[in-house]
């Protein structure tokens, strides 16, 4: 339990405490020492980790097994209780969802001291609440998450990156998107489309194919260097621009050169060299039905303009706020309205 009105931000490797609102917490809550695999249990494609592990040293353990944690390492050393709280994913969104998809069960201790689980082995949700799903993308202002149990994918036995510079290129993802070849992420990186398709050899190849017959490209059985990596350098005013697919050609246009993203999904990010560039593209994106919200920037940035822009729902969002926390001692003002 927090005694003394004091305020709590909790961390694992420090890779995304710059995202969000600044906060000047009284105590940073460091949980990278909690960082074991649980339990693998490979039948039944699940595991249960702690928060404090790298989604890297989670691969190490299932892939084993010939599994995988469909989750990307956006950020490189990123803990699995930072990705669930910053919502963070990457090209493999397309073909297995976010972690918000992935995650079945959750322990996590709120700000009264109370340990609560849900989901996993544990079928009861705490005060009716889905709370794996509050924790993801919560910023660490309503509990801190401890521990997680995720569904696994079996390794594919093949991969293979289709790279193209096509001249339309928001056309030739709408192609690849609609055709017969299953892709398993399209991704874009300034003016670059690369295609993964992955799973058994025979289908592969004729997969790998349908993408060329539509779109060109060299073929790699490796990733882009780029590949699942934010666009932005420490420092930088980075963004993250969703919309429909019917927008993603304004939109990339708008965002650029130094956009790269899911284009497979309509989520991409961008750097923006000055702060009305944010206003201008939130215009665009809103067109589409989509946002843009500043990930990282500096302080001062942050200051000056709307991080999260027009979001929905922020007064039932508020509301949960004061359910699970209501002295505000975590993460307190960081997180959408000041929550």
């Amino acid at each position: 339990m927090l005694r003394g009105g004091r305020t709590v931000v909790p961390t694992g490797r420090g890779t995304k405490l710059s995202w969000g609102m600044p906060v000047e917490p009284d105590v940073l809550l460091d949980l990278s020492a909690m960082d074991r695999v649980l339990d693998h249990q490979p039948g039944d494609l699940i595991v249960h980790v702690e928060a404090g592990a790298t989604l890297a040293s989670v691969q190490e353990v299932v892939g084993r097994a010939g599994q995988r944690l469909a989750l990307d390492e956006t950020v490189p050393g990123g803990t699995i209780g930072g990705i669930l709280a910053t919502n963070a994913s990457g090209p493999s969104r397309l073909h297995a969802g976010t972690a918000r998809d992935l995650l079945i069960g959750v322990t996590v201790v709120r700000a009264d001291g109370v340990v609560a689980k849900a989901g996993g082995r544990v079928v009861k949700n705490v005060a009716g609440y889905d709370l794996g799903k509050l924790m993801v993308g919560s910023f660490g202002t309503l509990a801190v998450i401890t521990e997680a149990v995720f569904r696994l994918h079996p390794l594919p036995e093949v991969q293979r990156w289709v790279t193209v510079e096509p001249a339309d290129l928001a056309g030739a993802a709408h192609a690849v998107i609609h055709s017969q070849a299953v892709p398993w992420a399209v991704e874009v990186d300034g003016s670059t489309l690369s295609v993964l398709v992955g799973g058994r050899p025979a289908g592969v190849a004729a997969r790998v194919e349908t993408v060329r017959s539509l779109i060109g490209g060299s073929v790699s059985d490796t990733a882009p260097a780029w590949w699942g990596r934010y666009p932005w350098q420490p420092g930088e005013i980075g963004l993250k621009v969703t919309c429909a697919l019917s927008g993603l050609g304004e939109v990339l246009a708008a965002a650029g050169p130094r956009v790269r993203g899911s284009a497979g999904v309509g989520v991409v990010y961008a750097v923006a060299e000055q702060v009305d560039v944010v206003h201008r593209l939130r215009a665009i994106a809103a067109r589409h039905g989509g946002s843009v919200v500043v990930v990282d920037a500096p302080d001062e940035v942050k200051m000056a303009v709307d991080v999260w822009g027009p979001v929905p729902a922020l007064d039932l969002m508020r509301r949960v706020k004061e359910q699970f926390d209501p002295s505000r001692r975590l993460s307190p003002g960081r997180f959408v309205g000041g929550i």
